[in-house]
């Protein structure tokens, strides 16, 4: 009994909470609400806060449509190989403390699986055979490039301020040491590394400015230009995810110290400070600024954005 009670215990984490149904539902809901917010900023009533829900059910079951020059196979499991690094992601981060995976390299763990759904894109659009998606993979591997370099740089400095003479992987403990020493944030050590993991994230979800490899008005989607159906849907729905995953990773890094002791009220306050997170670093900063272009994308981030993390990193090496 207790075998079977395991068993069924692990799949309700994969399948409902903190995996996939929790992910995919707050993901689309994240999605809605920067719409919603963005038309208000711009003086628009915008779309309903669940249209990114209608959306994809929408595409679920429109024809997929598989261009004569694309690789079948690959074409149909690029979305799917991103969809599941995600889900897997999300089982890694602590929801104020509790999460259904765990170890001593969650955080090296979460680099590696975070740049699948981004490869996912690149395989998926060579493999339509279109070349708008190759200029929009050209344009998402430099993309990768540029945010990658603050993002394990803001990683180091967070592993080395809990480790102290070591560096700490576990997000586990690093929650554990916020709730003792208090939110990462309010250590003035990390706060330049906490802005720029805030810019980090648009630019990893791929949210304008930041969309550079899937400009609508200048390649047409991009890698995404001959999909359509469901594996459009999938893609779309990754997008949706990462919104919420790297929101939730920023609240692990930086907020860990909030713990209620009831992990339904953890998961609502996480909820709730992901969408003040989303409103703030993408929706906030889609509304001022002009898409990047992609040689002013590179520059931001390997001098400015770098800069930043480095900074923190220093400064925790030391021992400040």
């Amino acid at each position: 009994m207790s075998d079977i009670m395991s068993v069924l215990t692990t799949l309700f984490h994969i399948l409902v909470f903190p995996g996939l149904l929790f992910v995919c539902i707050i993901g689309l809901l994240l999605a809605g609400i920067d719409r919603k917010v963005l038309a208000h900023m711009q003086k628009r009533v915008g779309p309903p806060i669940l249209q990114p829900f209608y959306d994809f059910f929408k595409l679920m079951g429109k024809e997929t449509i598989i261009p004569e020059e694309a690789n079948p196979f690959v074409y149909k499991a690029a979305p799917l190989v991103g969809f599941a690094s995600l889900v897997v992601m999300a089982l890694f981060i602590p929801v104020f403390g509790y999460s259904a995976f765990g170890g001593n390299a969650d955080l090296i763990v979460i680099l590696y699986l975070l740049t699948i759904p981004a490869v996912a894109l690149i395989v998926g659009g060579s493999a339509s055979g279109s070349p708008f998606a190759g200029i929009g993979i050209s344009r998402e591997m430099v993309t990768m490039m540029s945010y990658e370099l603050p993002l394990v740089l803001v990683l180091l400095a967070v592993a080395k301020k809990v480790g102290g003479g070591a560096l700490c992987f576990s997000l586990q403990d690093i929650t554990l040491w916020q709730q003792a020493q208090g939110c990462g944030i309010a250590h003035w050590s990390l706060i330049p590394a906490a802005i720029a993991m805030l810019l980090v994230i648009p630019a990893e979800v791929g949210t304008q400015p930041f969309d550079v490899a899937e400009a609508e008005t200048e390649i047409c989607e991009g890698p995404l230009v001959e999909y359509s159906g469901a594996p459009l849907a999938m893609f779309k729905l990754n997008t949706a995810m990462k919104m919420f995953i790297m929101t939730s990773l920023f609240t692990c890094l930086f907020l860990g110290g909030i713990n209620t002791g009831i992990v339904a009220l953890n998961a609502l306050i996480l909820v709730a400070i992901c969408i003040v997170l989303t409103v703030l670093c993408m929706t906030l900063i889609h509304a001022v600024t002009a898409r990047l272009k992609i040689e002013h994308l590179f520059k931001f981030y390997w001098t400015f954005v770098t800069g930043l993390a480095a900074v923190s990193l220093v400064l925790v090496w030391f021992g400040l």
